[in-house]
């Protein structure tokens, strides 16, 4: 479903991306972890060039595009691998005029020029999906963080994307509001969504994902199933990581 290869990102003479080679199946749910700085975010930006590789080649189903230094690619095939995926930031960046379902809409409308009663149909469904459909006409500022994620979530689905992109999508909410969209996270994981997600946030991690990647300076120190990656850690730098993420969650309350 997705395979990275040999992928690269520089900012200038700045690493920021070292040869990272990783394939994610299908129906598959695949967690970051790392510590800040390590390139959890920029590699999921890089699945869907909002940030553009400088080198190496990103795979989504059939579609394939390879870069080079200095070498360019178009916008027209920049947009058709993007247009396989869908994404969740981690501050919601929902439309502050817009209501919930308006929000869910407007890529379908203005994008995928779908007629508005199929929209607002598509739209109705995804919000009773994320347990939003109560809250449809509610403006975004009358919404708690959870309830903004959650419609985040639910425009990030519209168009049906093959892969849904979630960066940090729980780091900005108090435990108790996050557990509303580890909630919906693995809701969808249940149905088979597949899903990359860049986390620190164990509890999200440990209940939704099957796959485990850990980056530190740009670089894959490990990789595997959620289980041993968090249960048996083969890499002390992988270990003593994990270890200080639990201590600052059961220190919050949060736990795993």
């Amino acid at each position: 479903m997705i395979e990275l290869s040999n992928l690269e990102k520089r900012f200038g003479d700045n690493i920021v991306l070292n040869d990272i080679n990783v394939a994610m199946a299908e129906r598959s749910v695949t967690a970051l972890v790392g510590p800040s700085g390590g390139g959890k975010s920029t590699l999921l930006r890089c699945i869907n060039l909002l940030e553009i590789p400088t080198a190496g080649t990103v795979r989504i189903g059939s579609e394939r595009l390879t870069f080079q230094p200095g070498g360019k690619v178009s916008s027209g095939d920049i947009l058709k691998l993007r247009r396989q995926t869908g994404m969740v930031f981690q501050n919601f960046q929902l439309f502050p005029h817009r209501t919930a379902i308006e929000n869910v809409m407007e890529g379908l409308v203005t994008v995928l020029k779908w007629p508005e009663d199929r929209a607002r149909e598509r739209a109705l469904s995804l919000l009773e999906k994320v347990g939003m459909k109560h809250k449809a006409h509610a403006w975004p500022a009358t919404l708690s963080g959870g309830q903004q994620q959650r419609v985040a979530i639910a425009r990030a689905l519209a168009p049906s994307p093959r892969v849904l992109l979630c960066d940090e999508p729980t780091s900005a909410l108090d435990p108790e509001l996050a557990q509303e969209v580890v909630d919906v996270l693995g809701q969808l994981a249940g149905e088979g969504t597949t899903m990359v997600m860049a986390t620190h946030d164990l509890r999200l991690a440990s209940k939704v994902a099957r796959e485990v990647v850990f980056l530190e300076a740009g670089v894959i120190v490990e990789k595997g199933p959620v289980e041993t990656v968090f249960g048996n850690p083969q890499h002390q730098r992988t270990k003593r990581f994990i270890a200080t993420l639990r201590q600052e969650q059961e220190s919050a309350g949060s736990g795993i």
